[in-house]
């Protein structure tokens, strides 16, 4: 299974009166690298909704914070699917600084649901390839 990997600049917005990064700025930084991974895979989110009726929600998450990242720095959001399930898939994601230093590392489990009913849904298809070593 590939790692899909997408750059962060860290804005002022993202960091807290310390100037090191908001812990919750970190969830963002996850949030934007799986969008932009099921952008990556050809799947917008507005067009699973409308066309397919199912949205993506997390489940949980599993955050561990190693080290500070500060104001203006490129980090990478690596992103790597650890398992996919009927109706839901699990995520390795780490934050990376400079020389691949490791800034923070979470497990996120999302759910598919209908956005209807907000009832689990069977992950579509469209994404069986790019999960299928995943068990």
């Amino acid at each position: 299974m590939s790692t899909f990997y997408w750059p962060i600049r860290v804005y002022y917005e993202d960091t807290d009166s310390g100037g090191m990064v908001y812990h919750a700025s970190h969830l963002r930084f996850f949030e934007r690298a799986r969008t932009e991974w099921l952008r990556d895979l050809g799947l917008e989110q507005d067009v699973l909704r409308q066309e397919l009726g199912i949205a993506f929600v997390v489940h949980s998450i599993n955050v561990l914070y190693r080290r500070p990242a500060r104001f203006n720095a490129l980090l990478q959001v690596a992103t790597r699917v650890l398992r996919r399930r009927r109706a839901s898939l699990t995520f390795d994601q780490r934050i990376l600084g400079d020389d691949n230093e490791l800034i923070c590392e979470a497990t996120v489990t999302v759910a598919c649901v209908d956005v209807a009913t907000g009832s689990p849904k069977a992950v579509p298809d469209a994404l069986t390839a790019e999960c299928i070593h995943a068990t």
